[in-house]
């Protein structure tokens, strides 16, 4: 049997009818019979196309305020017989029920309607029955029926039903299939996911349909793929494709000025997921000047983002860098046409969007999920445990490296002085590698760390680390504490008049 089919019959019911009369005029002028119910039916006739009312097949009218309309064995025999079973086409003749070869149906929009705020009952009405099921019959039995589940596919359809004169192979039935698929499993995780609100269910899932190929991988060698809607957290405005290792640095630079969010203006720049270099001001050129001075070697190449919209005067010193993406709320006209000088160089416009408030990860053969770390330390919320007591600008900075001590990678010691990053140690094995590493930097880069403060991702379990600190000139540190020998540091400081204080809030990330 030939797997190019030529559709006589359609079946049309649909929420969404932007984009549908031009498939209705094709089908009509292709000699295709058109069977539809309610609103769908209703609009066909008015476009003054022959219609055949569902109800007229199944000898049953639309029942329960349209809950049951195509729920009936005429509608689904016609869609899931078997053409080349002849024990199946004569069960149609015996039940006169007629082959229905194209399901054009769509669903209720439950996923709009969710995030519109709206009442449990009215969200409970937007879960489809009806439309899942013909689209899950007309899916499966690709090979006599196609199935066209989305009006974002109307226009591709139109196209092949134009070009082949009604008539459809099977490879491109499938692909609708595919697709059909999609969206019923995607649709379906949305409703779980509405009722799974507690988390508790011990069951995981996650969809999203908005995916691209990327160039490659974190290495060439590996395949790379993205999955989310990019556009609706930024506007780009210029420059290349974005890799893997871009979208990386992105979500960490985003997350880390999310902590500067109606701040000061404030500058960040990030390499390999950690800030190499951040700054507050009162003007966003000098923030960024600042920010580069915390480490001008490893912001080669680096992510820039800014809290506040980027100047002409802040994009001339940002050109003079080589710099992969320039990420702010917006530019100026001078600094775009400064910026843009840089074929390659990626300008984002961030937008006020909601971004997930979990970290899912693979992990062996599963995955492993976790809320995402949102609680921010502040001053109210300290424990001040030593007999000296941090000054107000001590109290700030203490604040301002914690921040960033917040998104850096464990082990991490973070310096700061004066609203400035001076520099970090980052994903050390040791705490104390992780504090020399930082101290060296910071004098490589010719910070004076006297009156400086040091931020801990997590407690001390020795006092070695305030002992090192004291001896490079920080007076004043900030940390989870919970160590069984948090009175071995307290007593350092208390002897060297030091001041610590406590935040009770672990922030391991790696």
């Amino acid at each position: 049997m030939s797997t190019v089919k030529k559709a006589a019959t359609a079946l049309i019911s649909v929420f969404h009818k932007e984009g549908l009369e031009p498939i209705v005029r094709k089908l009509d002028d292709l000699g295709v019979t058109i069977y539809s119910t309610g609103g769908t039916e209703k609009y066909i006739k008015e476009l003054g196309v022959r219609v055949i009312p569902v109800e007229e097949v199944t000898s049953y009218p639309s029942i329960l305020g349209g809950r049951v309309k195509t729920l009936h064995p005429k509608v689904f025999g016609g869609i899931l017989n078997r053409q080349d079973q002849e024990s199946d086409v004569a069960q149609l003749e015996e039940y006169n029920i007629p082959q229905l070869d194209i399901v054009i149906v769509d669903l209720y929009p439950f996923e709009k309607t969710v995030s519109s705020g709206a009442s449990e009952q009215e969200i409970i009405e937007k879960i489809d029955i009806g439309g899942i099921s013909l689209i899950r019959a007309a899916a499966k039995n690709y090979k006599d029926v196609l199935c066209v589940s989305s009006m974002d596919d109307y226009e591709l359809f139109l196209d092949l039903i134009s070009e082949g004169q009604g008539s459809t192979t099977l490879e491109q039935r499938k692909a609708f299939a595919k697709k059909a698929f999609d969206i019923s499993s995607h649709y379906d995780t949305a409703i779980f996911q509405y009722f799974d609100d507690s988390k508790e269910q011990g069951s995981f899932k996650i969809s999203e349909q908005h995916g691209k190929v990327l160039r490659y991988g974190e290495n060439p060698h590996q395949r790379g793929y993205y999955f989310g809607d990019f556009d609706s957290v930024f506007d780009k405005l210029h420059g290349k494709e974005l890799s893997y290792n871009n979208l990386l640095d992105i979500d960490a630079a985003v997350n880390l000025m999310e902590e500067f969010r109606d701040e000061s203006p404030t500058f960040a720049i990030l390499k390999h997921n950690n800030a190499c270099g951040l700054a507050s001001r009162t003007t966003v050129k000098e923030a960024y000047l600042d920010a580069l001075a915390g480490d001008p070697v490893s912001a080669f190449g680096g992510i820039l983002i800014s809290n506040t919209p980027i100047d002409g005067p802040t994009a001339e010193e940002i050109h003079k860098l080589f710099c992969e993406v320039v990420i702010a709320p917006d530019f100026e006209d001078a600094a775009l046409e400064i910026l843009k000088g840089k074929k390659n160089r990626i300008l984002l416009i961030q937008k006020k969007a909601v971004l997930s408030d979990r970290i899912v990860r693979t992990c062996l053969n599963g995955y492993l999920v976790q809320d995402k770390d949102l609680k921010t330390d502040s001053k109210e919320l300290l424990d001040y445990v030593t007999k000296n007591k941090p000054s107000d600008r001590e109290l700030d900075d203490l604040i301002f490296a914690s921040k960033i001590c917040k998104h850096t990678k464990s082990n991490t010691i973070v310096l700061a002085k004066n609203g400035q990053l001076c520099a970090s140690g980052t994903g050390q094995t040791s705490r104390v590698d992780a504090l020399n590493q930082a101290i060296h930097k910071a004098r490589t880069f010719k910070f004076d760390l006297d009156g400086a403060v040091m931020a801990s991702d997590a407690f001390f379990p020795f006092p070695d680390c305030v002992e090192i600190a004291f001896s490079a000139g920080i007076r004043s540190v900030i940390q989870p504490g919970g160590s069984i020998k948090d009175h071995l540091s307290i007593d350092y400081c208390d002897q060297n008049d030091m001041a610590m204080v406590m935040t009770g809030t672990r922030h391991f990330k790696h």
